[in-house]
Formats: structure tokens, sequence, C-alpha cells
């Protein structure tokens, strides 16, 4: 099962969901499609980044989910190990359909039973031994489960595109199961491998609804409520003169926010930071107002320049590169890392990333706990960081630099006293089984860092677009370390990913002809 992924979990918990009064046509119809018995199986709600789909996903399946109707729920997530692709997805929605349906117990223990390396099998053997087989073979329903919603959010954030296809192609065929009925909520960006996805279906297998597309009155009016509501937070906290903010400042905001709620979020957690004045950075905010820039810069830049207010040339530069290096490879890890372990992996002091963090918690989860690791608050940051467009910026991140950046910095890791070495958890007994060992005992000896450069070195490798060759620092590392980097793979449960890993190495060996000739 993908940890945190259901809708309900520790780290959805204090994400937002909405307000009462707001996108109540929208919730309306949604419900209206699940209690239709002739509506369509699938609910597709696209819309850009920023619109607002995983609030709306969130208070989807708390509403369904009160009712007693949430099959499952799974909420994809870039980044995040097993909600960033698709390996645990219907492993993780036959676990909670399991909770709601008697009779799919039996079915899917028969179905492990006969393959108990079903886990991790193509994700059509997964859908129809786990879930589809079990649904036909349950003989009756109750009422109360008769119709279950299963909510898929952030589609568009799972890893490979041909994974993507190949969940919208099976999630299809759950439109002639009986006697239960499942429908299927999705939301993501209307990305490429999902429009083609959907456009394979035939006719009457689903309806979709553009959000960015929803009347602009609408948009705006909730953008507005949801601004009052918390600006009165904020006035209340920061004991704020009551008139405070104005009216016309409101619907100012909601005017530039129009269609991304993630402006108005990111604006209201910007303003509530108690580093800040609130009253002061309103009005920088409405400077914006006037300016040729889109509602993303207008997210974005009032936070990232206040960074730089204040600073001499040669500071700016010092700021830029630090912010680089540290905020850069926060957005393209391939898993969020502490800021122990992130400084353990960038060999930059603890206390010197946390001052350049600490303007940061109104575009980054950020805890108190240093153990804790740091999260982008939403996608649409990493994309703003990592835009092209933004070349020579003091904050654009070059993706392919910072990926080779910390492949190197994951080699290194992994062959200094701190990483891999022979028998690294002391157990003095080649053949140890896996299962044998104490989690506690491979935790302390591998920490996450070390755990982390083990399994992404090589993605880091790739997405650098680097070749490797005789001689060079892989090549150092895999002479000393082979051996050693197996049995910390398989000793953190990586086995299987170390075989995958082994291949994309080898496709990126740079080939010297002059040797073959």
């Amino acid at each position: 099962m993908a940890e945190g992924a259901s809708f309900d979990s520790h780290m959805e918990e204090h994400n937002a969901k909405c307000l009462t009064d707001t996108r109540v046509e929208l919730r309306r119809q949604i419900t209206e499609w699940a209690e239709d018995a002739n509506g369509k199986c699938i609910f597709w709600l696209n819309g850009m980044a920023g619109t607002g789909k995983s609030t709306i996903a969130r208070t989807v399946a708390q509403f369904f989910d009160n009712k007693g109707q949430l099959g499952a729920s799974f909420f994809f997530k870039k980044g995040e190990r097993d909600r960033g692709n698709a390996s645990r997805f219907f492993t993780t929605i036959a676990k909670d359909m399991m909770a709601h349906i008697p009779g799919l117990m039996s079915g899917i223990r028969k179905a492990i039973e006969a393959d108990p390396a079903i886990s991790g099998k193509a994700l059509k053997d997964q859908f129809e031994k786990l879930i589809l087989q079990p649904l036909l073979e349950t003989k009756h329903a109750s009422p109360q489960v008769s119709e279950l919603v299963v909510v898929v959010d952030a589609l568009d954030e799972c890893e490979r595109e041909e994974d993507i296809r190949a969940i919208l192609q099976l999630l299809a065929r759950t439109k002639d199961i009986s006697p239960v009925s499942l429908r299927v909520f999705v939301t993501s960006r209307p990305e490429l491998p999902i429009r083609l996805g959907f456009k394979q279906m035939s006719d009457g297998t689903y309806q979709n609804l553009i959000l960015h597309e929803v009347p602009k009155e609408t948009i705006e009016r909730d953008i507005a409520l949801f601004l009052e509501h918390e600006l009165a937070k904020i006035r209340e906290q920061r004991s704020l003169p009551l008139t405070w903010p104005e009216e016309r400042s409101i619907q100012t905001l909601a005017k530039m926010a129009i269609p991304l709620f993630i402006f108005a979020a990111t604006v209201c957690r910007f303003l509530g930071e108690t580093n800040g004045n609130p009253q002061r950075r309103l009005k920088d905010i409405l400077e914006y107002e006037t300016g040729d820039v889109s509602t993303l810069d207008m997210t974005y830049l009032p936070i990232l320049n206040q960074l730089f207010a204040g600073q001499g040339e040669r500071e700016k530069e010092k700021l830029s590169r630090e912010f680089r290096e540290i905020v850069g490879a926060i957005v393209v890890l391939a898993a969020p890392l502490s800021i122990i372990s992130i400084a353990s992996i960038l060999d930059i002091p603890r206390e010197d990333i946390s001052c350049r963090l600490d303007s940061l918690h109104s575009v980054l989860s950020i805890s108190t706990d240093p153990h804790i690791p740091i999260r982008t608050l939403h996608l649409s940051f990493r994309d703003f960081l990592l835009d092209p467009q933004k070349r020579g910026n003091l904050f654009w991140v070059d993706e392919r630099e910072t990926h080779e950046r910390l492949a190197s910095k994951c080699l290194r890791l992994m062959s200094s006293p701190r990483g891999l070495k022979q028998d690294v958890c002391n157990l003095c007994e080649p053949g140890t089984l896996r299962t044998e060992i104490d989690s506690r005992v491979i935790d302390d000896c591998l920490s996450a860092e070390v755990r982390y450069a083990c399994r992404y070195w090589v993605y880091h490798l790739e997405q650098s677009q680097s070749r490797i060759q005789d001689g060079d620092s892989v090549h150092g590392f895999l002479r000393k370390y082979f051996l050693y980097w197996l049995e910390a793979m398989s000793l953190a449960g990586d086995a299987a990913e170390s075989i995958r890993m082994i291949d994309s190495l080898q496709s990126l060996i740079k080939v010297s002809y002059l040797s073959i000739l």
C-alpha cells in the first residue's frame, strides 16, 4: 500500500478542503453524476496548475466518505516515492475497497495465494486479479455498498506516461461491473498522455469538466469568499484594525487570482507569516496588479523578490547561488528529504539551510522537527523555478545542472565514511534473510540520506543527460562499491529496483568508436 496516498492520511490532513459556500455548483454536478444510475462511470475534472483540483478532490472524498460511499482514494504526488508512480496504485485501491465490500477479501486473498508476487506484476494483472475478478465474484452487495466512488487525484503527477494510459484504460473497464457499481472521480492537468487515454475510451465511458473554463464570475466569487475567510483569521491573529483589509483590496486580489486558487492560497500564507508585516506585504502584492505579468508570476515573485530586497549586487549573487543550490535541490529531489538529510547530501551546514528557508514557509512545507521531510506546497512552484523563460533571473534553477550536481553529491556521500561499506549493518552472517533483520538496525546503519543516494543516484544521472565512461567518477564508484551498493539496496528493500538501475546505467555508457575499431 502506498504510504500517505489516502485522502485522510496524515500527510493530507492539513491540506485544504473547499469552504462551505464555494464550488457549490461543481459539487452539485459531481453528486448528481455519482447518483445517476445511467451516468458515465468516470468523471474527469481537469484544469491547469493551481486551479484547485486537489482541494476539490479532498472535499469530494470527504463528502462520499461521510455518506459511506467512498470505496477508495489515491492522491498522486510527484516526488513522493509510492505516490509518484503507479507501482502501488491498484494494491492501495484494493486494500481500501476491502474495508467497504465484505465479500471482497476472500477473492483478493485467493488471488494473492495463487500469485504471491502479484503486487509486483503488470498493472493489468494487478487490476484484473485484485479488483476486477474479486468484484465480479461478489454475489451480493448491500444497498450501502452497491454504489461506491473511487477518487483519484493528480493523475498527471504519475511518473510514467505509459502507466497513466494503462490506468485509464483499466479504470474504464469498471463500467460493466455488478452488483457493485463503481464510479471513478479523476482529477489532472490536461496533459497529452491523459487526453490520449480518455480519447481511446469508448463513447459513454466518461464525462469531463474543465475547471479553468468555469464562468469567470463564479471563480471570482469563490476566490473572494476564500480570501475573506483567510484574511479575517490573519487580522485576528495579528491584532490588525477591523478595517483591514479593505473590501476593494479583496476584490482586487480576487481578480488578480482568476483562475488560480493557488494564487489566493499562497498570498494568504505569505501574509500570515509571523516574520513579516501583513499590511506592508499586501501593499507590495497589490502593486503587481498593473504589471504585465502572469498569475504565477504574481503568485511567486513577491515572495522571491523579498529574499533579495535591499542587498548589494555581490550579496544578491551569493544569495542567488545558495538559493539555487538548496531550493533547487529540494524541488528536483525524487523523494522529499528532511533538513538533516539535505544538509548531509549537499554537504552544507544545517543552520545555513534553515536560514535560507526561513522566508519560504509560504511555498514550502517546513516542519520545526528537522527529521520531517520538506515538501513543496504546490507543484506549480517547482514549475515556476524550472521555467526556461526565467533563465537569467536570480531564482531560476537549471534543472539539468541541478540533477548533475545531485548525482555527484550522491556518489560522494555513498563513497564517504558515512556511506557504504562491507556488511554495513554489522550482521557478521552472510546470507541472513532481510526479514530476519530488525528494521531499527537497518535504519541505524543506513541513514535516510544514504538510502536516498543508493536509490536515486542513477535517476539524477539520467535526468542530467550525462554519459558515463571508463575512468570517470561512476566507473570508480562501481569498481569499489558495487557489491556494497547492492547489499544496501537489498537491505532497503530495493533489490529489484537495482536491476532496473543497472539497465539504465548501461544505456548511459559513452561508446568510443576508436576502441571498437
